[in-house]
């Protein structure tokens, strides 16, 4: 019995060391239990699992043997995933993934062969964040990355991939000269002249062999041929200044040129009995002469705002700052003066820049008769304005003599323009302008008054704000225009020929509103015409020389240039109907033509003149109104806003003068004997002459205004246009058949009416005195009866 239970241990170990599990198959359909990752083959024999291998093989027999994992990855492998890959085994199975520094460019990020493989080197340099921190440079390796310093730079103990920058000046790195002061840049440094020095000859600011001296005093170079007590003075204590003169003493060198300045303005002894011209040298040389010493020793100064003032009542005003974003103001009593830090400073240069306002008051003492040089287009715009009659000017000074600089010295061309706001007592009257001048110094050592580059912006009764596009010597000066009157003759002509032909224009459009006979298209028009020409001569006669309001003047000067440009419209349109009405002699339209005519009359006639004064005025408000006159403004062509249409309507005009004189012509000479078409041929020949020199000659004829000509020229043309309204009541009323017999008509009726007027007036006496006796009879009776 206990040998029987002995057999059954083998089978039990089995049971014991081998489990049924999901692997293995049923005892009814395997006798042979199969050990896990393998399945059961036949009822004596199992089979691993793919990627599972057992000691006898795949299929084995014995049931104490076990399926193990297959490391494909191992030595020899049959798998090969490629370059820059590795295998990774895993149980029953394996797969590939790109090697340590690789990274795949598409795909999965595993594979499981050579085929399927995109691997290539990753360029860590390229990663965001950067991997190598602050200034250092990443370089990229086989695999890797390695961080490098600039020079000038170096790792930080904390993190050998941040660098900093290495402070040469602070560790005493440097190799500056001991007249610089060392500057530490990133990754370097720079050897900067001390405050008070300057570079020495052949060497630059701001470089590392920098090598610098001591500010020396500028030098003033002294008049040659002006024999002066009180300058040679003055250029003696000059001298003396700049002799005395160290970085260290520059406050009280500036103070002391002011005050020496100041000196000589207000005592100049013998210079007043210069002549003007020697005088005119000495200001050049004073005013020049300052500039450049003050340029040259304020560079001296430490950063800040300075303020320095003489008894005489010169101020000179200094800003020492380095770079920045924000404008520069300096203010003194009578001055301002605005500029932005660029114009003062180079682009790079972080140093200290030096801007300075001097005002010397005193100085137009010898200023007198300077002469004045106006810009080629300021003067154009001069003589325009006043049409020639300009005969000589004069000026004088409405405010301080200033100097303006700064520590650059090529200030021909800002970058922007500087302003300057000057106050004044003295508002300029009607023939006066002001300018902003600045003196020009001559070859010849003197100098001029001159106005290019710099132009007024706004002026008011007490202060005038200009712009310029450099830096000298400014002022603002107020030029009286000595303007030759104008002949008597001529404005009694105006005013006389206006007044006949505003009263001509009333009747000629009362006769056209009244006389219902002759309306007709011919009629509406020449009533238009009359109508503008009629308020443009009445706002010309009553408000042409109302310069007093600027607004009130612009705002005339916008009606005038409305008002005749509607005139020479309507011109245009009556020269075009008739042409039509010529031309409708040989072609029956005249029915089409009146239908063109008031469709077109109105737009035309007060449309078109209404978008060229608002394009005008919308571009160009300013330039209506002159100092004189208000009418257009001759500056930059303004006046073009009316010459042009005028000269085009005029061009027009004698087109269809021309070709209404060839229908005539033609018509003439095949006429019949109809006496209706021959007077009517005759009245459209003469009136198409009559427009022609009406309409068209009065201003071409003061077009014609100039050379020796200009005098006749202006007779011809203010009389002819002044009876421009006489000749159109003459032409078209009394020249008129239709118009005359109306006339008379009118006369009969006021005739009648006053006869009748005056026949009820006797009656009224004859019945009035029969009453007076019969009163009388009717008192004298009861007396009687007493």
């Amino acid at each position: 019995m206990r040998n029987k239970y002995l057999s059954l241990l083998p089978g039990l170990l089995v049971l014991l060391l081998f489990p049924m599990g999901p692997t293995a198959q049923n005892s009814k359909a395997c006798a042979l239990p199969c050990p896990p990752n393998s399945s059961c083959v036949n009822g004596t024999a199992c089979r691993c699992a793919p990627g599972f291998i057992s000691f006898s093989g795949e299929i084995f027999t014995d049931p104490l043997e076990s399926c193990d994992d297959i490391n494909e990855c191992g030595p020899p492998s049959p798998v090969d995933c490629g370059s820059s890959a590795d295998c990774q085994n895993t149980e029953g199975g394996y797969y590939c993934t790109c090697s340590p520094g690789y990274e795949p460019v598409s795909g999965a990020m595993i594979f499981r062969n050579e085929s399927e493989n995109t691997c290539r080197e990753v360029d860590e340099c390229q990663h965001r964040p950067r991997v190598c921190k602050g200034l250092s440079i990443c370089i990229n390796t086989e695999d890797s990355y390695t961080c490098q310093c600039p020079p000038g730079l170096e790792f930080t103990p904390e993190d050998q991939r941040h660098c900093t920058d290495v402070d040469e000046c602070s560790s005493r790195q440097h190799q500056c000269h001991n007249s610089t002061v060392c500057i530490n840049t990133v990754g370097s440094y720079t050897c900067h002249c001390r405050q008070g020095w300057e570079p020495k000859p052949g060497f630059w600011d701001k470089q590392r062999n920098t090598i610098c001296k001591e500010i020396s005093f500028p030098t003033w170079t002294a008049l040659s041929g002006i024999k002066s007590q009180a300058l040679s003075h003055f250029l003696n204590r000059i001298q003396d200044l700049g002799r005395n003169f160290s970085s260290a003493s520059v406050l009280n060198t500036v103070r002391d040129l002011v005050q020496e300045m100041g000196d000589l303005l207000e005592t100049p002894g013998d210079l007043k009995t210069l002549p003007f011209s020697e005088q005119h040298f000495v200001v050049t040389n004073l005013l020049f002469g300052l500039e450049n010493v003050l340029r040259g020793v304020s560079k001296a100064l430490p950063k800040g705002s300075f303020t320095f003032n003489s008894s005489a009542g010169i101020e000179l005003s200094l800003e020492v700052q380095a770079p920045s974003y924000r404008n520069i103001t300096l203010i003194q009593k009578q001055t301002k003066m605005m500029l932005t830090w660029d114009t003062v400073h180079d682009s790079g240069d972080s140093g200290l820049a030096v801007v300075g306002l001097l005002s010397t008051p005193g100085m137009d003492r010898f200023l007198a008769e300077a002469p004045l040089v106006l810009d080629a287009e300021e003067l154009t715009t001069l003589h325009e304005t006043h049409r020639g009659l300009l005969q000589e000017t004069s000026h004088i000074l409405l405010s301080d003599v200033i100097s303006a600089f700064i520590t650059n010295k090529d200030t021909e061309n800002l970058r922007s323009p500087v302003t300057f706001v000057f106050q004044h007592s003295v508002t300029p009257g009607p023939r006066e302008k002001v300018h902003c001048v600045y003196w020009e110094h001559g070859q010849n050592g003197s100098g001029h008054w001159d106005t290019r580059g710099c132009w007024v912006t706004s002026t008011r009764d007490n202060s005038t704000t200009c712009q310029c596009s450099h830096l000298s010597i400014f002022a603002v000066l107020m030029a009286h225009y000595s303007v030759q009157e104008e002949d008597p003759a001529l404005t009694v002509i105006t005013y006389v020929g206006l007044s006949l032909s505003l009263l001509c224009l009333l009747l000629v459009a009362l006769t056209f509103l009244l006389c219902k006979a002759i309306q007709n298209t011919s009629t509406s028009l020449h009533l238009q015409l009359s109508l503008c020409l009629f308020l443009a001569h009445l706002l010309f006669l009553t408000a042409i020389d109302r310069t007093e309001s600027k607004v009130l003047c612009a705002f005339i000067a916008g009606a005038l240039h409305y008002l005749y440009l509607a005139s020479f419209t309507w011109m245009l349109l009556v020269g075009l109907h008739l042409f039509l009405s010529a031309r409708n002699l040989t072609v029956v339209n005249y029915s089409g033509i009146n239908r063109f005519m008031k469709k077109a009359m109105f737009p035309v006639g007060y449309g078109v003149p209404a978008v060229i004064v608002a394009i005008s005025a919308a571009s160009r408000p300013h330039l209506y109104g002159t100092p004189t006159s208000c009418w257009l403004h001759s500056e930059k062509g303004f006046k073009w806003g009316f010459l042009g249409p005028v000269c085009a309507i005029f061009s027009v005009n004698l087109a269809f003068f021309l070709m209404t004189l060839w229908i005539l012509k033609r018509k003439l000479c095949s006429l019949n004997s109809e006496v209706s078409t021959l007077q009517d041929t005759r009245m459209l020949t003469f009136k198409a002459t009559a427009q022609l020199f009406i309409l068209g000659c009065t201003w071409f004829l003061g077009i014609l205004q100039v050379g020796l000509a200009a005098r006749v020229m202006a007779y011809l043309f203010t009389i002819i246009n002044s009876l421009q309204g006489v000749f159109i009541f003459l032409v078209y009323c009394l020249l008129s058949q239709q118009v005359r017999e109306q006339y008379r008509k009118w006369l009969k009726r006021i005739r009648k009416s006053k006869a009748e007027s005056e026949k009820y007036t006797l009656s009224s006496r004859t019945m009035s005195d029969g009453c007076k006796h019969s009163e009388v009879r009717s008192c004298t009776a009861p007396r009687a009866l007493h």
